[in-house]
Formats: structure tokens, C-alpha cells, sequence
């Protein structure tokens, strides 16, 4: 059995949403994109990639490989060029993604640019996805600490997203999922606000996977809100036999 939830909020500063993500428990999928770009472009990108991955995850069914979900993102960066070569007003629209398909106990996972996916496991926090930013791929070989990238002003420079030219690279993991692992999908408003450890904090309280989920995007408000925030959280809950 999966639990899930999710909750986007626009944040303290912005006066639009670009994030968006749907969860779609009967396909096994669970999506969440960070959109970027001027005017309307960047909610238009967001939304796009999600439409554009259900479509193929639900066409390639019952078939649940992680190479199908790549696929399926490599077919939004398809569709969001065409869409931003089409109309002027969307030019340089773009999206991060990051997706996961269940195949139970398998979780099939694919990201691009730097929203994120954790694995929450018998009080531990792990990350799972590798940010595709300046400061994660150049910063760190240069000797930057963890707390400098955590504030450089250069953390949030994508160097890839779905959208951004003809072939991307969309990095792709697997693992399989024990009973009471918790799956967090984060865009940068939350976890670019709040450290790894508090986002642990508050997955190890009690209460509700939703109540969990408004904690999170509470302490990013509290924190200044000055991006949009979403988060999904998927739990296996049933046991061994």
C-alpha cells in the first residue's frame, strides 16, 4: 500500500506559481517541476512536462522501467521546445523535473536540473537526486563546503533543464523500497530554505503525511517564503508478511 500527498504554495515573495506536480497513484507516478521563464513561460513550461510524462507513462502501461520514465521526460524537453518555438512569448521557457515511477518495491527515479528526490529511511535523511547547478557540478571541485553552497549566490544557476536544448541529460537512479520508507520530492523553495536536517525534523514528528507536508512548507514561509514551494511525500506503509 502507498500513502502520498502533495501541496505547492507560491511563497512570500512571488505573485505566481511556477512550480506545479501531480500525483497519479494508479500509474505509480508522482512528478514535480520547478518552471522557469518570463510572463506566463515558466508556469507554462512546469505544466507541460507534467501533461507531456503522464501522457507517455500512461500510453507505455502496464510497462514500468526506469528507462521508460527517461523516456517520457526526454519527450517533454521535445514538446517544450516546439511549444517555445511556436509562440515568441515562451521562448526560453524551461522546467526542472523530478519523477518517480513505482513499480513496487522497485522505485524507478529521473531528474533534470535541481528539484529533488529523498529517501526518509529508519530516521535518516538521504538524498537521492544530484543537482544539475553551478555550484553542485563546479563549485564543489573547486573545495566549496556544504554551508557555502548552501548560500553561494550562484546555487541557483541550472546548468541543465527540460527545455533548454535539443538533448539533455536526465539522470536516472533505482532503488527498492522497504516497508515505512518515505519518499520526499522537493523543489528548491523548500529545500534551498531549510536544511536537510530540519526537513528530517520534521518527516520524524508525528501526525499525517499531510500534516508533515504543510510543516515543511510552513517552516520555508517562516524562513522568508522567497520562492515557490512544493513537496510530495510517498510512504510504502504495508508490512512483510
Amino acid at each position: 500500500m502507498i500513502e502520498h500527498v502533495g501541496i505547492s504554495d507560491v511563497g512570500c515573495v512571488r505573485s505566481s506559481n511556477e512550480d506545479a506536480y501531480i500525483v497519479e497513484p494508479e500509474l505509480g507516478l508522482f512528478v514535480l517541476a520547478d518552471g522557469m521563464g518570463g510572463a506566463q513561460a515558466g508556469e507554462r513550461a512546469s505544466r507541460l512536462a507534467i501533461e507531456t510524462i503522464v501522457q507517455y507513462v500512461r500510453e507505455a502501461a502496464p510497462i514500468k522501467t526506469l528507462e521508460s520514465l527517461v523516456q517520457a521526460v526526454r519527450t517533454a524537453n521535445h514538446n517544450i521546445l516546439q511549444q517555445a518555438s511556436l509562440n515568441p512569448d515562451l521562448h526560453g521557457m524551461g522546467t526542472t523535473v523530478v519523477a518517480v515511477l513505482l513499480d513496487v518495491p522497485l522505485a524507478h527515479i529521473a531528474s533534470v536540473g535541481d528539484s529533488r528526490a529523498y529517501l526518509y529511511r529508519a530516521g535518516e535523511l538521504q538524498r537521492i537526486t544530484s543537482d544539475q547547478t553551478w555550484v553542485n557540478e563546479i563549485g564543489r571541485s573547486l573545495g566549496l563546503t556544504e554551508e557555502q553552497i548552501h548560500t553561494h549566490p550562484f546555487r541557483n544557476v541550472l546548468t541543465m533543464a527540460v527545455g533548454a536544448r535539443e538533448r539533455i541529460e536526465v539522470r536516472s537512479y533505482e532503488l527498492r523500497l522497504e516497508p515505512g520508507d518515505l519518499l520526499l520530492l522537493s523543489s528548491d523553495g523548500l529545500h534551498g530554505v531549510i536544511q536537510d536536517t530540519g526537513m528530517a525534523q520534521v518527516l520524524a514528528g508525528n501526525g499525517s503525511l499531510a500534516e508533515k507536508a504543510s510543516r515543511l512548507v510552513e517552516q520555508a514561509r517562516d524562513r522568508g517564503g522567497p520562492d515557490n514551494i512544493t513537496a510530495v511525500l510517498i510512504r510504502r506503509t504495508e508490512q512483510e508478511a
